[in-house]
């Protein structure tokens, strides 16, 4: 039996379980490589699994790959060419493209998300273009000045530090030309697209790449004036009489910033919500090794409050990327997403699979545009973001077995998520601020015991249980 620890904020509270506190009580569904049809019609979906969000996959125009093959990633030798990642290399800023659909297509799907009151989150990345930067359309080069005037005189200098923020801002990443994000008329036409998309409802933006992009006090590129693009993007100033279209905290804003060494997280937090990718990490080690004990997830590994961050078993890059997080099983995902929902800060994001996919074949049936596996609608995730939902306000307290094997997160005396890491049965005896009685889970009705503030019970393999009262 291990102790209580209650948790009122991102590092700790004061043991109280009464009092409501400030809680993130939203979570994302990353609809990763759905066509904007596809989120359509699955939208009803969405909503009734408890998603506050849906994200979609980058919807500017970008470079048309492999004759416009439309596999998820293609292999030498397959029938159907293509990769997922070219709706990642921008060529214009417009609404629509050939992996997702054109701008009818996008507001059809805003109708939609309008119908059933979820909103919509759009991946934006103004930092690059596509590889091959001569595919950059005359709309663009003209907007800016010409060709020359989009890039920042670094831009095609390879990074080779990540650590040196003058590389890191204005350097190549990957193949991938670095735009001057400070360029006045860049600005201007990208706020144009932005602006755009929140004229057809978009509620948030999710910045990819936004660690490349500097801030006021990193070290400017020489064609840069001021180091003002976050400024301007949340809608702290305007540029050449164009601003946001409407007020930031209205929105949903994040950016991938990416942690490592002198990685400026307290100032990117200033402008936007981050993704908290060492707890991402974190809570794989635990997922892999099947105790909780295994590493600290009772802290948040970012210098940022919780209530600020994006959290994620998984992202899209630790899936198709390097494959980092894509060998943990279904089950051991969905363990950590219900450990997240549970959670009363961070904003998690479940992302999508591709359907089909196995621990052995990752790209599944193989197909941009396709939905996802059902895991989105799992009915342990649904309960679980449901949870999150009705214990708004409800401290937290977290309390793993001794050995690590399950942990309790309990929120005030409301409710309680039981989870079992282990791929093994295991009998739960811990400390629990329910009031003493019989309880029965939501998904499968296994029934709990709470007698003199311990919670006692019989738990499956990598299952979790949901109790409301």
């Amino acid at each position: 039996m291990a102790a209580m620890l209650v948790l009122a904020g991102c590092n700790g509270g004061d043991g109280n379980t009464g009092p409501a506190v400030a809680t993130n009580d939203d979570v994302i569904l990353h609809a990763w490589s759905w066509s904007f049809d596809t989120i359509a019609a699955n939208m009803r979906d969405i909503a009734a699994s408890g998603y506050a969000y849906v994200q979609t996959s980058p919807a500017n125009t970008c470079f048309v790959g492999e004759d416009g093959g439309m596999a998820l990633f293609s292999m030498p030798g397959d029938s159907v060419k293509g990769k997922w990642y070219y709706y990642y290399q921008p060529t214009d800023w417009k609404i629509g493209n050939y992996l997702l659909g054109n701008r009818d297509q996008f507001k059809a799907m805003m109708d939609s998300a309008a119908k059933y009151n979820v909103k919509v989150i759009v991946d934006v990345l103004p930092n690059h273009t596509a590889v091959d930067h001569t595919a950059v359309l005359p709309d663009l080069d003209a907007a800016v000045g010409g060709h020359d005037k989009l890039f920042h005189a670094n831009g095609f200098t390879d990074i080779v530090d990540y650590n040196d923020r003058y590389e890191c801002t204005t350097g190549k990443m990957g193949g991938l030309p670095d735009v001057n994000t400070e360029n006045p008329d860049f600005q201007a036409y990208y706020m144009n697209y932005v602006n755009d998309l929140l004229s057809l409802g978009v509620k948030g933006f999710r910045y990819d790449t936004a660690k490349h992009i500097g801030l006021p006090s990193d070290p400017r590129d020489s064609l840069a004036e001021r180091n003002n693009f976050w400024d301007v993007a949340t809608g702290r100033e305007a540029v050449k009489g164009i601003r946001l279209a409407v007020p930031a905290d209205s929105l949903f804003i994040y950016g991938e910033v990416l942690q490592d060494k002198n990685v400026k997280e307290a100032e990117y937090a200033e402008y936007m919500n981050l993704t908290a990718s060492s707890y991402g990490h974190a809570l794989r080690n635990v997922l892999e090794k099947g105790d909780f004990n295994a590493d600290s997830l009772l802290i948040w590994h970012h210098p940022a409050d919780g209530s600020k961050l994006v959290t994620w078993v998984e992202s899209h890059d630790t899936y198709a990327n390097q494959h980092e997080s894509a060998g943990l099983t279904d089950e051991q995902i969905r363990m950590g997403w219900v450990f997240l929902a549970s959670r009363s800060q961070g904003t998690p994001l479940f992302f999508s699979r591709p359907a089909g996919s196995t621990r052995q074949n990752y790209w599944g049936n193989n197909r941009v545009g396709a939905r996802g596996n059902d895991e989105f609608k799992h009915p342990e995730v649904v309960a679980a973001n449901k949870f999150r939902q009705d214990m708004s306000g409800q401290p937290e307290t977290i309390t793993p077995s001794a050995d690590g094997k399950s942990v309790g997160i309990a929120r005030g005396e409301r409710g309680e998520v039981i989870i079992n890491f282990s791929n093994e049965p295991q009998t739960v005896d811990i400390k629990t601020p329910l009031p003493d009685g019989e309880y029965k889970d939501k998904v499968y009705g296994t029934v709990f015991v709470v007698k003199n503030g311990t919670l006692t019970g019989q738990l499956n393999p990598l299952t979790s249980y949901i109790i409301e009262i």
